[in-house]
């Protein structure tokens, strides 16, 4: 039993010290592959403080891990075949590429996932539109589905 107690207390130790405390994610401006309309800074500020709501450290720079990305695709939302169809077509929508690498430059985690504006709307500024609300809660949702991180 004491061997068994020995055991385990080893393995949580490892695990513990696998992953960090102090590791910490830094967050690029996303890469336009296609014509983008909004600023993509608007993007990066709004995921580093959904990042910081679910517990994942922010770094300004040098922070151990890097999260890039780049938006592959965007199409443009119809605001008539949302209100004459309704069940949520006609929302605006991007395909978005991340990753996230270690501090040497591995690759972590590699995700693609698509957005959309949400089926109501709302928050719409021209500088970021109506997708940089769900833009930062997939990023940052993904980030704490990926338990690298010790909450």
């Amino acid at each position: 039993m004491k061997n068994l107690l020995m055991s385990w207390v080893l393995a949580l130790a490892t695990l513990l010290a696998s992953t960090p405390a102090h590791a910490q994610v830094v967050v690029q401006e996303f890469k336009p592959k296609v014509d983008f309309p909004y600023d993509l800074k608007q993007l990066q500020i709004q995921t580093v403080v959904e990042c910081k709501k679910k517990n994942i450290p922010i770094a300004d720079a040098n922070g151990g891990y890097t999260l890039d990305g780049e938006i592959v695709e965007w199409h443009a939302g119809n605001r008539a075949t949302r209100l004459l169809v309704g069940m949520g077509s006609g929302r605006e929508t991007a395909k978005i590429h991340f990753w996230l690498t270690d501090p040497s430059g591995k690759k972590v985690l590699d995700h693609s996932d698509t957005i959309r504006q949400s089926v109501w709307g709302g928050g719409y500024t021209p500088s970021a539109g109506e997708l940089v609300q769900p833009f930062a809660v997939k990023i940052a949702q993904r980030l704490a589905e990926s338990k690298l991180f010790n909450h």
